[in-house]
C-alpha cells in the first residue's frame, strides 16, 4: 500500500470523523483525544498544534513523540482488514488508530481500549 492517498491526507481532515463516530455512540472528544495521545505520545497542546497545522498522516505519525510500545496488542478487523496483517508500517499505525476509535465507539471501556 505504499503511496496510499490517505498518507497525504491531512490528519485534521479525518479527525472530526473520529470524533463524530465516537459522539454518535455517546463518547466524547476528550476520550478520542486520550486514545490518540495513548497511541502517539502527543501531549494535548501538541495534538492541537498538529491539527491546526493540518499535518498529513505521514507527518503526524513520523513526528509522534513516542509511539506506544503496547500498540502491537491492538488486533482485529477494521474496514475488512486484519490490523496485525497490514504490511506497510504507516498503514498499520492508521489501522490501529481506526481500530481504537472503533472500540471506543462500540462502548468498550476506555481503560480496556488503551490496553
Amino acid at each position: 500500500m505504499a503511496g496510499h492517498r490517505i498518507f497525504g491526507t491531512a490528519f485534521a481532515q479525518v479527525y472530526p470523523m473520529y470524533v463524530q463516530k465516537a459522539e454518535r455512540k455517546g463518547r466524547t472528544r476528550e476520550e478520542v483525544d486520550a486514545v490518540i495521545r495513548w497511541l502517539t505520545g502527543y501531549a494535548q497542546p501538541d495534538l492541537e498544534r498538529q491539527l491546526a497545522a493540518r499535518v498529513d498522516f505521514a507527518g503526524f505519525f513520523a513526528q509522534a513523540p513516542a509511539l506506544n510500545p503496547r500498540r502491537d496488542r491492538v488486533t482485529g478487523v477494521v474496514c475488512g482488514v486484519r490490523v496485525e496483517d497490514v504490511d506497510d508500517p504507516l498503514m498499520r499505525e492508521i489501522r490501529i488508530l481506526d481500530k481504537l476509535v472503533d472500540e471506543l465507539a462500540k462502548g468498550k471501556a476506555l481503560e480496556k481500549v488503551l490496553r
